[in-house]
């Protein structure tokens, strides 16, 4: 177990040295940030200066070496736009992306699991045909198409939503939440809603496909010749070995959805990293976006193996297969 710990945290380490690097060697040609940190009446020597100062003169390597170095202590240098920390301004935005991403993921599975159960053991009714048909707006619609509709039906016609901001917060410490206020409440409906359709849609439809294919299997048959109930064939035996390949996937899909948060944050006006990003883009804010990409590129990694060792820790075969190879 150790030996595949240790393992596991160094391909983790070559893929965050890969993200960082293809993170600062694309942002190195989006522009030109100097241009949007200065006036049209600044001078080339006062350009030139401020170009030296940010170390932009300096060679790639030199640049990419510095900012794995200051990365590698939390620091991401000092934003272009901002002239404030980088670090600062992700921890500002980051309790708002992740209360986002967190209630989208509880929603997908609140909903999801429920709905693949139901379809995969009633295939054949109106309320399962009802529910795969509604699935294929989940898994069609663009994130942003959503968002506008959910937008003009329940903030421009009804107006029971708001539909733009977080609401209000209150601050604990330097977190900030939403969900002490029911103004908070009110705000994360819509945009949560929004981001978790699809992964609800993607995870019934896995937990229906793997529910389906375990009742086929030898096991299932001989529970039933048993003469166990069908809520415990179902539910004590089907169930428990269909989650074991959906917790690895659902782990993934929270990566995803605080990644693909950037498309909802913009539509709502979220303040969170995701909006952050885009800012950043607008302004060639280089620090901003790279710190940003290795960041969700943290996020994938810790959560890939967090799942990894909950999927060995789960999954009996995994451990018999490896004492087998060492044995």
């Amino acid at each position: 177990m150790l030996a595949f710990v240790i393992r596991r945290l160094m391909q983790s380490v070559l893929v965050m040295l890969t993200v960082a690097l293809i993170a600062f060697a694309l942002f190195n040609y989006v522009g030109d940030p100097i241009n949007n940190m200065v006036g049209q009446d600044t001078t080339l020597q006062d350009r030139e200066k401020l170009r030296q100062d940010l170390g932009l003169n300096d060679s790639f390597v030199v640049q990419f070496a510095r900012f794995v170095g200051h990365a590698a202590q939390g620091n991401f240098g000092l934003s272009y736009q901002q002239a404030r920390p980088v670090g600062q301004i992700i921890l500002e935005k980051m309790p708002a992306t992740l209360e986002l991403s967190l209630t989208a993921a509880f929603l997908a599975l609140l909903f999801g699991v429920p709905m693949g159960i139901y379809t995969g053991l009633r295939r054949e009714s109106w309320g399962a045909q009802a529910l795969l048909a509604v699935s294929l707006v989940g898994v069609s619609l663009p994130t942003f198409l959503i968002g506008i509709l959910l937008i003009l039906i329940f903030a421009v016609i009804l107006g029971w939503l708001p539909s733009f901001g977080r609401g209000t917060v209150t601050h604990i410490g330097w977190w900030t939440t939403g969900f002490l206020t029911i103004d908070g409440w009110r705000a994360i409906i819509l945009p949560a809603i929004t981001l978790a359709l699809f992964q609800m849609t993607l995870i019934m439809r896995l937990v229906r496909a793997e529910m389906i294919e375990v009742l086929r299997t030898d096991y299932i048959k001989f529970a039933r010749a048993r003469g166990l109930t069908s809520r415990a064939v179902n539910f004590g035996h089907a169930l428990k070995n269909t989650l074991v390949p959906v917790m690895t996937i659902t782990g993934l899909q929270l990566g995803s959805i605080i990644a693909f948060a950037v498309i909802t944050e913009t539509v709502f006006q979220w303040p969170g990293m995701g909006l952050m990003f885009i800012q950043a883009v607008t302004f060639a804010d280089i620090p901003v976006m790279a710190a940003y990409l290795v960041l969700v590129g943290f996020f994938f990694v810790v959560i890939n193996l967090v799942v990894d060792l909950l999927y060995y820790v789960v999954d009996p075969r995994l451990r018999v297969e490896r004492e087998a190879a060492h044995g």
